[in-house]
């Protein structure tokens, strides 16, 4: 127990299920169905981001005449029909948090994604999985800002210091490591530069987190560390 963290904090899209796909899809489709231009540059510009920090970039970006609430609600539209026809898991994700579970660390789910995308990602997992759910539409300040972090922290009961969080984005490793937590970094579909507090793996099959918490915590704010498998 003393090689692991008090908590393990995690991001959702991309970090456990890879749905950036679903997204990137449906935003394709909205574009074709007011008439708009979007580009996988553009689409991969908002991974990680605040739902209504995405839908202001998608107004301004993709021309569409639609009020950022409503960009929100289509896209979850389409995301969670697609969400709820089949959960795509991250390799190694689940695992993880079943080991977790055996070493009775708690664990809280971190995502900008609202409520009602998560609910059906939940329902795929043994009931208190996590101990604690943050999602976009319960904070003021999506990610970057600390905010979501301090959150999950504070219902955990622990200190951020004392927090593992895992991501795949520079939006969400900054919310986090400004939160005070240690980050470990699992890119997928966009690259994540060296950071602070930032630990690396390239996946999470096999991963020894105890290991990466133990790189995460050598990581200064001016060097990164690296997770070893």
């Amino acid at each position: 127990m003393a090689d692991l963290p008090a908590a393990v904090l995690w991001d959702m899209d991309g970090t456990l299920v890879d749905t950036e796909p679903y997204w990137i899809d449906t935003e394709f489709e909205l574009a074709e169905r007011y008439d708009g231009t979007w580009s996988r540059e553009h689409a991969l510009a908002l991974v990680g981001n605040d739902l209504m920090v995405s839908a202001r970039y998608i107004r301004a970006h993709m021309g569409i005449d639609l009020a950022a609430e409503e960009i929100v609600e289509a896209l979850l539209d389409g995301v969670v029909s697609r969400v709820e026809r089949s959960v795509p898991w991250c390799a190694g994700a689940r695992e993880q948090l079943v080991a977790l579970a055996e070493a009775g660390v708690p664990c809280a789910l971190v995502t900008m994604s609202w409520r009602r995308f998560v609910e059906p990602i939940l329902a795929e997992l043994p009931a208190g999985t996590f101990a604690a759910v943050v999602t976009g539409d319960q904070v003021t300040r999506g990610k970057p800002h600390p905010e979501p972090y301090l959150n999950a922290a504070a219902l955990l009961g622990v200190e951020p210091a004392d927090c593992l969080a895992v991501e795949d984005s520079a939006t969400g490793a900054t919310s986090a490591a400004a939160a005070g937590c240690r980050v470990l970094v699992v890119p997928n579909h966009v690259e994540v530069p060296p950071g602070p507090r930032r630990a690396f793996a390239a996946s999470l099959v096999g991963l020894d987190l105890a290991a990466s918490w133990h790189a995460a915590l050598a990581a200064t704010d001016e060097e990164p560390g690296r997770a070893t498998r």
